[in-house]
């Protein structure tokens, strides 16, 4: 059940996208009980909240204030995905599949889950976690503090030449050549599809 007091929001994909939102809702006077990746939940309901000057602040930021009941569940399946990919332990630690943790995070059917994301989405959930997780080894090669096997462990791989084959077939780079790329060609979070 939805409450009445949680507001739904697109390109929320950082801790410091939870910081701009909660000090341009403390500005407009909105206060607010909680804010997660994607979701704000408010001390007031809904309607008594200002929500175009809401809407209006959070698109000035690159946010978008989400509306549609499916792609709210889409950015909930995204936000999630991203939460345990860029926590190092989270997939270490939990030996379940990635769907079983949506599934229970949601608390909704995977095939469900699945045929909706990809029904509004360019790629399907698989393929979202795949492309997450390339961008998250972009990263961590690029700051060269774990090798690669390192890398692939924390990332929930099988092993080395797994993490290597994903890499190569979304970068069409090795993880070597794309270390000694000086321009780095990593994407925004909030733009990985």
């Amino acid at each position: 059940m939805q409450s009445q007091n949680s507001l739904y929001i697109k390109n929320m994909v950082c801790n410091r996208c939870i910081r701009v939102v909660k000090e341009e809702f403390e500005k407009i006077g909105v206060k607010t009980k909680k804010i997660s990746l994607g979701e704000v939940i408010t001390k007031s309901p809904i309607k008594n909240l200002p929500i175009n000057r809401i809407k209006l602040i959070l698109e000035e930021n690159g946010f978008e204030l989400i509306e549609d009941k499916k792609a709210k569940t889409i950015e909930k399946i995204k936000n999630f995905i991203i939460k345990i990919i860029y926590d190092n332990n989270y997939l270490i630690n939990e030996s379940k599949k990635i769907s079983v943790l949506i599934e229970k995070e949601l608390g909704l059917d995977y095939n469900y889950l699945s045929s909706l994301f990809s029904s509004l989405e360019s790629v399907t959930i698989e393929q979202y976690i795949i492309l997450q997780k390339i961008e998250r080894a972009k990263e961590l090669i690029k700051y060269g503090e774990y090798n690669l096997s390192e890398i692939a462990y924390n990332l929930g791989y099988s092993s080395v030449q797994h993490l290597s084959n994903q890499f190569k077939k979304v970068t069409g780079f090795t993880a070597s050549q794309f270390k000694l790329k000086t321009n780095n060609i990593r994407k925004p979070l909030d733009k990985v599809s």
